[in-house]
């Protein structure tokens, strides 16, 4: 061949900034169709569910707007354009440099607080700001600056919105679905029990559709949920717990019930985010309820010595259980990132379940005989 197809160092094309997420979008928000148009919507959410979950703010408000928009907003103290460095980034370094919107310490939601893959993707945003009794805004096309921050005049309250026009040049579709929002949102609220979530449609559907999101009994709340759906509970009790780990560096979150019949259904998540695959969280969760039920049902004389301990898959029969994660390093076992690694993980959760479980079974004597005498009819 006469064309000279050596690959060197002159072939290397870098990519940086606003101007590698719109060529490659892709690599930031896994797709440019459905999937990917929703995934930017809770990228956005992100900064303000951190605001909410740390006490700054009281609400998260989303609201589809009739003009093709995304509308996000909270009450919050309002984030400054001109930043404090790193440890507090300004509206504008987060609007326009990947990754200076996320913050130290465990992750308590998914995603990584990136608005500039926001303004990457979308053909228009505005960016608004209350803060010290100004209010100030600023808005971009195509991801450039159409000017610097103006001041739109005095603020009675605090606050930062942004408004996002997604790029129809970038996706395949614009069009936002309320129920997949909806589920996410709804979702995010069970696993963050602090969470409260506004999400309205102005848009001209059949139905202008609105929802409000706040669950103050958590994963508790989720387990009542999924159980509606199934067979009756074989105690009314949902037994769950909490617990801080420097083993795993993160926390854990349980709750679990026992049904009268059908298969197991455990959901598990880490820092928020659904992991199908499971992994190291769910084989602790399963190998401490197992060591909980072993050990009560052979104190109370169930199990002889020379009976052979009950196995984690009959005890876990006819449970609905959410076993959630929130680590500061969390480790995956795969690209997918849906399902957990991490040698810690494994033991610090079940030694949390066994304790914690164990107690329960104790002291709720009536409803243990009740646990333990449908998992050993099936034994």
């Amino acid at each position: 061949m006469s064309e000279d197809r050596t690959y060197s160092a002159d072939s290397i094309v870098v990519l940086e900034g606003l101007e590698a997420i719109r060529k490659r979008p892709g690599m930031y928000i896994g797709s440019t169709g459905e999937r990917g148009l929703h995934w930017v919507v809770f990228e956005a959410a992100n900064r303000a569910i951190d605001e909410v979950l740390g006490g700054r703010a009281g609400l998260l408000e989303v609201t589809l707007t009739a003009d093709g928009a995304v509308r996000v907003g909270d009450d919050g103290p309002g984030l400054p354009f001109e930043g404090g460095g790193d440890d507090e980034p300004g509206l504008e370094e987060q609007l326009t440099r990947i990754g200076v919107g996320r913050r130290p310490g465990p992750a308590i939601h998914a995603g990584w607080m990136d608005l500039a893959i926001v303004n990457g993707v979308s053909g228009r945003l505005v960016a608004e700001v209350r803060r010290e009794g100004r209010r100030r805004v600023q808005e971009y096309v195509r991801s450039v600056a159409v000017a610097p921050p103006t001041d739109a005049g005095p603020a009675d309250d605090t606050g930062t919105v942004i408004t996002f026009w997604p790029d129809p040049d970038i996706f395949q579709t614009t069009e936002f679905s309320f129920s997949v929002l909806a589920e996410r949102f709804r979702e995010l609220a069970w696993l963050n029990p602090g969470l409260d979530v506004s999400l309205v449609d102005e848009r001209q559907t059949p139905e202008r559709a609105s929802a409000r999101f706040h669950f103050p009994d958590g994963v508790r709340e989720l387990v009542a949920f999924l159980d509606e759906q199934l067979s009756a509970p074989v105690h009314p009790d949902i037994i769950s717990f909490e617990q801080d780990d420097a083993q795993m560096a993160g926390r854990t979150e349980i709750a679990l019930r026992w049904r009268d019949s059908g298969p197991e259904h455990v959901r598990s998540f880490t820092n928020s985010a659904p992991t199908r695959g499971g992994g190291t969280h769910l084989n602790g969760f399963r190998d401490g309820v197992a060591a909980a039920v072993n050990t009560y049902a052979r104190a109370q004389g169930l199990l002889a010595a020379t009976d052979p301990d009950l196995g984690a898959e009959q005890i876990c029969e006819a449970l609905t259980a959410v076993v959630s994660v929130k680590l500061e390093h969390p480790e995956y076992g795969g690209c997918t990132r849906d399902q957990l690694g991490g040698a810690g993980v494994r033991p610090a959760v079940a030694q949390a379940v066994e304790e914690h479980l164990g107690g329960w079974l104790t002291g709720h004597p009536q409803a243990a005989a009740a646990i333990v005498g449908q998992i050993m009819a099936r034994h």
